[in-house]
């Protein structure tokens, strides 16, 4: 894929901006963005992420975090964090997980941060999210499916998140040496069913994913 110029950049970022500008005009002033990263692995944490950014400070280059290479993501995931106006982040273990169920895990972490926020005297005031339907929050919800491609709050928690999970997925590869998670994050491969079937379960496995293995 071509390398987008500056200009081409700042209009991508422009046009993903829509979303957040509509809410402007309607006189929202702390938009935040909301989504997760870690719904499908096998093992790991659900990571969700609510950024609320800067109307007056472009972070060019925003998108679905999965579009993006590993370079570039860790790269935004700083800009990120040095230029939103606000952020959270909010992981739900394994076993919380196994307890209420994925959908449920990753709606209790996206609360978790809106949550943070007011803890930090930066709550928002209308979020953006990509197509969970959230309640529970008090907040006005506006969901975008596919949104982390469509809006740049949402790509900015996308990044977040994704970055974040991935980070202590390395952590744990480290502490559970030979299943391969610095790699795979914990996803179903074929060389993590094989580590599994070899050397069992880890504490940060998923047993509801994994009820039947052989």
């Amino acid at each position: 894929m071509p390398k987008l110029t500056t200009e081409q950049l700042i209009a991508k970022y422009e046009a993903m901006y829509e979303y957040e500008n509509d809410c402007l005009s309607k006189g929202f002033k702390m938009i935040g963005g909301i989504d997760e990263a870690g719904r499908g692995p096998l093992a790991g944490p659900v990571v969700a992420a609510c950024c609320i950014l800067d109307p007056e400070v472009k972070i060019l280059g925003l998108d679905d975090s999965k579009k993006l290479s590993e370079k570039k993501r860790e790269v935004l995931f700083e800009e990120i964090k040095e230029k939103a106006k606000a952020y959270a982040i909010c992981a739900i273990g394994p076993d919380v997980i196994d307890e209420i169920n994925i959908l449920e895990a990753t709606k209790t972490a996206m609360r978790n941060c809106v949550k943070d926020l007011a803890s930090k005297g930066m709550s928002p005031d209308i979020l953006l999210i990509d197509a969970v339907n959230l309640s529970g929050t008090g907040l006005d919800v506006i969901p975008i499916i596919k949104g982390d491609a469509k809006s740049d709050s949402i790509a900015a928690a996308s990044i977040l998140a994704k970055v974040t999970r991935d980070h202590m997925m390395v952590d744990y590869d480290a502490e559970y040496p030979g299943y391969g998670f610095a790699k795979h994050k914990g996803y179903g491969t074929k060389d993590h069913y094989t580590a599994i079937r070899e050397q069992g379960m880890t504490p940060i496995h998923r047993r509801s994913f994994l009820k039947v293995i052989h």
